[in-house]
């Protein structure tokens, strides 16, 4: 008919203005839909579609607020990781046992089981995918260790950092993926015990 005006057509990735109302709600809502998928499918066989059902929004709606599918791996992964939250907690006493709070941080985020989930699809995936691998390195030596260690001024501090993090990313593998023993069935805190040492060493040390 003529004088009707047509709805407007969305163009790709755009949701509908209602559902773009709906807010950080459902951007929360998407993420640990996410979170839960990726730890249940790994990287390989998860699907925006999938976690948009999950999360019971158009798989448009996930588009807008992140992105590809990698950039929606990496926020899933951070809201179990935390850096932003992380990073004051660690350094704000000052250098001295800096070490011991960097591991008993990353021990408590593995040996939750919510948390570690997540983070078991990261590690896995990450031997055969660079999209993970690419993840794993922005959150876990850019996002915290790096900023850590700027933060120490202490010479070298991407070497340092990368050298805490195949310290701690070696446990993790270890302890949670292949489940060696005894270092599986170790108390944490024994691990923490001798463990931080030697990160202080790396990260303060001249």
């Amino acid at each position: 008919m003529t004088g009707e005006s047509k709805p407007r057509r969305r163009g790709p990735g755009r949701p509908r203005q209602d559902e773009v109302e709906e807010g950080p709600g459902t951007q929360e809502r998407i993420r640990l839909a996410a979170r839960e998928v990726f730890a249940e499918r790994g990287y390989d066989k998860t699907s925006v579609r999938g976690i948009a059902k999950v999360a019971g929004v158009d798989p448009a709606l996930v588009h807008h607020y992140f992105g590809s599918k990698d950039d929606l791996f990496a926020a899933a992964i951070e809201i179990s990781m935390e850096p932003a939250m992380v990073v004051p907690a660690v350094i704000g006493e000052g250098p001295d046992g800096i070490g011991e709070r960097l591991a008993r941080y990353f021990l408590g985020v593995w040996e939750n089981p919510v948390t570690r989930a997540p983070l078991l699809a990261v590690i896995r995936s990450a031997l055969t995918h660079e999209a993970a691998a690419k993840v794993l390195r922005g959150l876990v030596l850019r996002r915290l260790l790096e900023r850590v260690a700027a933060d120490l001024d202490v010479p070298d501090p991407t070497f340092r950092a990368e050298l805490a993090a195949s310290h701690m990313v070696g446990i993790a593998i270890l302890r949670y993926v292949l489940q060696v023993e005894p270092l599986a069935s170790a108390d944490p805190e024994d691990i923490v015990a001798l463990v931080a040492p030697t990160l202080q060493r790396y990260l303060t040390e001249d």
